[in-house]
């Protein structure tokens, strides 16, 4: 299949174009480049072999944009990455946020379907459960309060695209939801490079053990854990980037004769692993010491939140190959090459 990769360049977006290569498809990027890097897509056509990864810099809320792309590619699907995904900004910047985010959703959805292209995965995450009903969380787990408006964007995407699904039956729809992506390509090449201050764990400690920050702030040690410290569903992004080619599944096999054919997916190892959890094994696999100390809890993190993958497995045939040791190894290995990520 030729697939339209929206935020191709970022970090997750990077990762799946190397597994869709290896699958035997090829890729069209879209990318506004707001929280991404263009040497990303050389070092993937690098590591692929192929002299190019065809790239145009729009952004989704650009129609026009998006309609040169679909008038120059025959594409059969969208894998759609592409938005604004920091929690805390969003808290500060809820109209950027929603005007993004669903807005341009909308414009890329609207373009889609004008030009015939009626399948879409959809880049959701864990955040839509709130803090959940049940712990391990499955797909029937009912949505919860979102605690940020990232969180309302990826739910109220989810809604929208299952309400276009159902008024038109020709669309098939896939809701990837995402626990927390961590690690990087075994090649070192291509990682997490996040702008400024990371919001996210992983890229915090390598920048702490390669020198550029003093240390670790692990917000919060007195949840009901068992050594206090939050406890999250890691995933090695190579997994996660896996998990998108397999969804492709979807769109080709009798999975999709129904009406229904929206398909929501969690996607995560099912192991919960504390903050401190990651540290230790980070120290212990690379051998390198990772300053920390302990902050208040931040408003909006929850306990304890991992979840049941087998539906994923059980339907598509997908399942996390890579353990705790791999993420922070690969995470390591790309921080240690690319101090200043690229």
């Amino acid at each position: 299949m030729q697939i339209l990769v929206t935020g191709g360049a970022g970090y997750i977006g990077s990762h799946t174009l190397i597994e869709l290569y290896k699958a035997g498809h090829t890729a069209v990027v879209v990318d506004n480049l707001s929280n991404s890097n263009p040497e990303s897509l050389r070092r993937v056509a690098d590591i692929i072999g192929i002299p190019e990864i065809p790239f145009y810099r729009v952004d989704i809320r650009d129609r026009e944009g998006l309609e040169k792309v679909f008038a120059k590619h025959k594409l059969d699907a969208c894998i759609h990455f592409a938005g604004l995904k920091a929690v805390g900004e969003s808290v500060e910047k809820p109209w950027e946020y929603y005007e993004n985010n669903i807005g341009g959703t909308l414009v890329l959805v609207d373009v889609m379907r004008k030009h015939g292209c009626k399948n879409i995965i959809f880049s959701s995450s864990a955040t839509v459960y709130g803090d959940p009903a049940e712990i391990p969380i499955t797909e029937s787990c009912p949505k919860g309060q979102c605690t940020n408006p990232y969180g309302w964007t990826k739910s109220m995407l989810e809604q929208m695209l299952m309400d276009i699904q159902k008024a038109d039956p020709e669309w098939n729809v896939v809701l990837l939801r995402y626990f927390n992506p961590v690690g990087a390509h075994q090649s070192g090449r291509i990682g997490e490079n996040p702008n400024g201050i990371p919001n996210n764990l992983m890229p915090y400690i390598t920048q702490v053990a390669v020198g550029k920050r003093k240390e670790l702030g692990v917000f919060g040690n007195d949840y009901p854990t068992p050594d206090g410290t939050g406890v999250r569903d890691f995933i090695h992004v190579c997994d996660l980037a896996a998990a998108h080619v397999a969804a492709l599944k979807c769109f080709t096999n009798a999975l999709t004769h129904s009406l229904n054919n929206t398909f929501i997916y969690n996607i995560g190892t099912g192991k919960g692993y504390s903050v401190l959890d990651m540290v230790k094994a980070f120290v212990r696999v690379n051998g390198v010491e990772v300053p920390y100390s302990i902050k208040p809890r931040r408003a909006g993190d929850i306990a304890t939140c991992y979840c049941d993958p087998s539906k994923a497995e059980a339907e598509i045939g997908w399942k996390a190959r890579y353990g705790i040791e791999d993420m922070v190894r690969d995470s390591w290995n790309w921080q240690r090459q690319n101090p200043e990520g690229y």
